[in-house]
Parts: structure tokens; sequence; C-alpha cells
């Protein structure tokens, strides 16, 4: 009976691990998306030089997140990919504080 009961806790552990682990190894999409809106919002709040040149180097990462993403061969090309997407977030924001008065 005990062992019953834990092949069956076994098995959904594995199941729902099967469902959670790739999503998160291959969370690319998400993050691409949400540093693609945020340089839209961005790209409208850029007025001075230092935010037009942060603009700039926002879309080079992206640009490069989404072509390693694209030719990603394994967990690492797609960590890659995701910190290149979240740096370029990360700058969008940026931008938005200092056009902020």
């Amino acid at each position: 009976m005990v062992k019953k009961a834990a092949l069956v806790v076994l098995t959904l552990a594995l199941v729902v691990s099967w469902g959670v682990l790739p999503a998160m190894a291959y969370n690319c999409p998400v993050q691409i998306k949400q540093a693609e809106e945020l340089l839209k919002k961005a790209e409208a709040q850029a007025k001075t030089p230092e935010t037009k040149a942060l603009l700039d180097e926002a879309k080079k990462l992206l640009g490069e997140a989404k072509g390693q993403h694209g030719e990603a061969k394994g967990k690492k090309d797609h960590a890659d990919a995701v910190r290149k997407a979240k740096t370029a977030q990360a700058l969008a924001e940026e931008i938005a504080a200092l056009a902020t008065p």
C-alpha cells in the first residue's frame, strides 16, 4: 500500500515537472515580448541624448536576444537570451526613470 502511494506521488511529480521545467527553461519568448513592450513605451520617452543612447543599447540587446533564442542549441543559449532580454527591460525602465521630472 505504501509502495503504491509512493509510486503514485512519484508519477504525479514527474508529470508536473515535465510540464513546468520546459516552461522555465525556455522562458525567452515571454521575456522578449515584455522587453518589446517596455521599449515601445521607452521610445516615446527617450528625448535626451543620454536616453536615446540607452534606447539604442536596449534595442541592440533585444535583437541579440531574439537571434540567440532563434538559434539556441541548449539551455546556455536560452539563458543568455533571457539575460539579454531582461537587460533590455532594465534599460527601458531606466529610460522611464530618467524621463520622469
